[in-house]
């Protein structure tokens, strides 16, 4: 009897402490990675898309104006090139490697930039949330600045909402989506208020649009958007150290504190670097050299340090800013040498991987 009284009570505190040892480890989803579906070549598309990206003129100084766009193929609109080339967001091949190398890198999240209905972004949704089923990740969106106002923003959401919400690789937190908007803070925090807001009059609350709804944090200024808008958390986005108030890692426990103030989700967004000088050649200031890898580990540290619920990774595959951790080559072309990562050129899958771990390590 004695012996079957000591195994049960074995059997009870083994359940209880692997209970208690599972609540305390965090989960895949908490790392959300930014993904950018928008490139496109003459093989699958019939055009290119985004390699060929225009120099983008500087707002006041006319130096800049008129200086084209790159030709794409050798000649691309990015400071490093692609280990897959000129490749196609449409091609299911190029989904399934991708989506197999953010199984690897460690992130559960992919955070689709999304330009609303009828959008080239648009077209390949369904094939990414089925191939990222096959790969047990979860699809969550990036709502691009496409729409006028809020109005349109709500059919736009009715619409991904229908379409998509029903797949099982459509993350949901809670039971609910959750929305990263991106330059949300171009819209009056009164108007956001209308949409968010549970007494307002298009309010998406208690409705099948109910979501997580995660806004831009920029400037400092923008807690008093915040304290108005109705959004329930924000997030930092950009990979450019000090660039704004925002991405500076220093403020970051300010926005902590904020948030638990105000019960809202803080999302820090790390990246391995930013280079955006093909597109933007009058933004020498804002490059980040990678540091073989310090500058990521630097800036996933300082997100680790506020502990937060959930971590963004700036980029996966954004080519145009440098921000990506998906493999480059190194390459040359006339006079121009792309940068690369050094003699492994899948350093930052691994190094992600390495890093997402440390993080899911603490609570």
């Amino acid at each position: 009897m004695n012996c079957f009284k000591n195994l049960l009570l074995l059997l009870v505190c083994t359940f209880f402490f692997s209970k208690s040892f599972a609540q305390q480890n965090r989960s895949r989803d908490e790392v959300q990675i930014f993904y950018y579906g928008w490139y496109g070549n003459q093989s699958i598309d019939g055009s290119l898309q985004h390699w060929n990206h225009e120099i983008i003129p500087h707002w006041s100084n006319p130096k800049w104006n008129n200086l084209g766009h790159y030709n794409g193929g050798d000649d691309i609109g990015a400071n490093f090139y692609p280990s897959l080339g000129n490749y196609s967001s449409s091609d299911v091949k190029i989904i399934k490697k991708h989506m197999k190398m953010i199984k690897e890198s460690g992130a559960g999240v992919v955070v689709l930039s999304w330009l609303g209905k009828d959008s080239f972004t648009d077209k390949s949704v369904m094939k990414y949330l089925d191939v990222a089923d096959h790969f047990n990740l979860k699809i969550a969106f990036h709502i691009e600045p496409f729409y006028k106002n809020i109005t349109e923003l709500r059919d736009q959401l009715s619409y991904l909402v229908k379409t998509y919400s029903k797949h099982p690789a459509f993350y949901k937190k809670d039971g609910k989506p959750l929305y990263y908007v991106y330059d949300s803070y171009k819209i009056a925090p009164e108007e956001w208020a209308r949409l968010l807001s549970r007494d307002g009059d298009q309010t998406v609350r208690n409705t099948e649009l109910d979501a997580f709804y995660i806004g831009l944090w920029v400037e400092k200024e923008h807690s008093s958007f915040f304290d108005k808008a109705a959004f329930d958390g924000f997030y930092t986005y950009f990979a450019s150290e000090g660039f704004v108030f925002g991405s500076t890692t220093s403020n970051w426990d300010f926005l902590s504190s904020y948030a638990k103030e105000h019960h809202l989700i803080f999302i820090p967004c790390v990246g391995p670097g930013y280079s955006d000088t093909r597109i933007r050649p009058w933004n020498e200031a804002n490059f980040k050299s990678r540091d073989n890898g310090k500058y990521y580990e630097d800036m996933f540290d300082a997100a680790i340090k506020v502990n937060p619920g959930f971590i963004g990774i700036t980029s996966f595959n954004e080519w145009h800013e440098g921000t990506q951790i998906e493999p480059a080559a190194p390459k040359k072309i006339n006079n121009f040498t792309y940068e690369d990562y050094g003699k492994d050129q899948w350093f930052y899958i691994k190094e992600t991987k390495r890093l997402t771990d440390k993080f899911l390590k603490t609570k």
